[in-house]
This record gives structure tokens, sequence and C-alpha cells, in this order.
């Protein structure tokens, strides 16, 4: 399998971010950490391992991100405004710097995304702001709004960095076409740690409902719980029933 790390001063960020590739071909799909998370925890808890045969196969192009949470939303030592205003900052290096990187580097009209629980909600948040940038979502076991971080908080960052909270006003065809034409699932387990997670998923199903956007929520059984060897199980399963 071809490994290769990538390493740039982030101008939206002003400091160095990594990320690395593994495979030689295929669709390239973005990989968001959890929460506090870096780009070598995805490898670590076994995520490139589970599926190591689309990646050899060169079905499967991955990229491990890596995540500034500590910096932005899981910064408890600054105001929840602040938080979100470096959230932005997050976003914008994902838009401007890192996926056209990947378009660049891969050849790709399109980039597709995915996380588990708080790389469900980047790789949400990405996807719904950018669908120029990437025509696939896989999100799995996520919280789609910032309240654990900053309550009842909400002023534009937060806003505009919710997709529970813009997607039920967002009337806007350029964004809802695109929407309609991506290949959209939400993944889930009924187990312990998903309650929260499990109402987020439902409101997340509700909200692109009402905007008729075709997504596939799929929800797993009462043992599968919000963790690692679940999620394991749950990205290849969905990535070759998406054809990849």
């Amino acid at each position: 399998m071809r490994v290769e790390n990538r390493l740039w001063h982030s101008a939206a960020l002003g400091h160095d971010m990594e990320y690395r590739i593994y495979g030689h071909d295929g669709q390239p799909v973005v990989a968001f950490p959890s929460q506090s998370g870096r780009w070598w925890d995805f490898e670590g808890f076994g995520m490139v391992d589970a599926v190591a045969h689309l990646l050899e196969e060169g079905r499967l192009r991955l990229i491990a991100a890596d995540g500034i949470d500590w910096q932005s939303w899981a910064n408890g030592g600054v105001p929840p405004g602040d938080r979100a205003r470096r959230h932005g900052d997050y976003d914008r290096y994902l838009a401007d710097e890192l996926f056209p990187a990947l378009l660049d580097e891969t050849g790709r009209e399109a980039l597709w995304l995915t996380g588990c629980s708080m790389g469900a909600y980047h790789a949400a948040n990405a996807f719904f702001r950018h669908p120029d940038l990437a025509d696939g979502l896989i999100a799995i076991s996520g919280l789609y709004q910032p309240r654990l971080f900053v309550g009842d908080y909400v002023d534009d960052d937060v806003y505009h960095h919710s997709p529970l909270y813009y997607l039920p006003n967002l009337d806007d065809a350029w964004y809802l076409d695109r929407y309609r034409r991506a290949a959209i699932v939400f993944c889930i387990g009924r187990g312990r740690w998903e309650e929260d997670c499990l109402a987020d998923h439902h409101a997340m199903q509700r909200a692109l409902e009402a905007k008729g956007v075709p997504a596939v929520f799929d929800e797993w059984g009462f043992d599968v719980d919000h963790d690692w060897p679940w999620w394991r199980r749950m990205l290849p399963y969905w990535l070759e029933r998406l054809g990849v």
C-alpha cells in the first residue's frame, strides 16, 4: 500500500498542517479525526486496516486530515464566539487549501468526506458548506451542532457552522441541487453512548427530508456502541455499498 505524507504552512490557520494519503488510485475520501484528534488517529484506531482491501485494489484513496479542535470548539479557555471563529479558519483551510490540493493531486472533480463522532460533524459541515468540492458523505455517529461545547450560545459564526441550525432554513437551489445529486449516508448504532448522537441523527433525517434531499439513514442494533470497533465495520460496509 502506498503511504505518503504532506506538510505545508496554512495561510488560513497561521501554522503548519499535515495529512497522510493512503493508496494509489480510486475514490478520494477525506477522513476527519474525532474530538481533538490528529491525522494519525485514523490509522491508530484501525480504520486504515479496515479498508485495506479497497486501498490495495486501487478502489480507494484515503486522506487522513488533521484537526484543530483544541483551538476551536474544544478550547474552553476562550469565549464561544472565538471558538466558532477559529473553526471558521479551519473551514477556510479545508475549502481554500486542502480540498483544492487533493483534487489537483487525484485528478478528480470532487471528494468524499467521512469521520466518526466529532469527525462526522467535520465531514458533514464541510460537505454541506462546500458541495462544489465534495459530492459524497459518510457520517458515522456524529453530533451536527456544537451545543456540547457552547451551550445555547449562537452568533453568525456558530450558526453557519452548525448543520442542524442552517439546513432547515436553507432554500438556495445552488446548494440543494448539489446535495440532491450527492451520495449521502448517516450511519449510527443504538447502543451505549449513542443517545445524543441518535437525537441529532433523527433531526438530520427530518431536515434533509424536508428539503427533498435523498440520503440514507442507517441505524444498527442496540448492541452497537459509540466506539471504534463498530466504526471499523461501518465504514467499509458503506464504502462498498456505495460502489467503491
